[in-house]
């Protein structure tokens, strides 16, 4: 092989690389958000659901 088909595969290789690790964080980043955000409705989840055992059966029925 070339030297310079050797680093053109190399140049090719590492821009592959660098977008592969760009998107490795993005993804990461996301997974960080949803992750709060299934915590955060997780956190309102048990609210409604201790201020519905402790409401009584008809609070709030016309």
């Amino acid at each position: 092989m070339e030297r310079s088909m050797i680093e053109a595969r190399l140049a090719e290789l590492r821009r592959e690389f660098d977008g592969g690790q760009k998107l490795l964080r993005e993804l990461e980043g996301k997974q960080m958000e949803v992750r709060d955000t299934l915590l955060r409705i997780g956190g309102a989840m048990q609210v409604l659901e201790e201020l519905l055992a402790s409401a009584p059966e008809n609070a709030g029925s016309p």
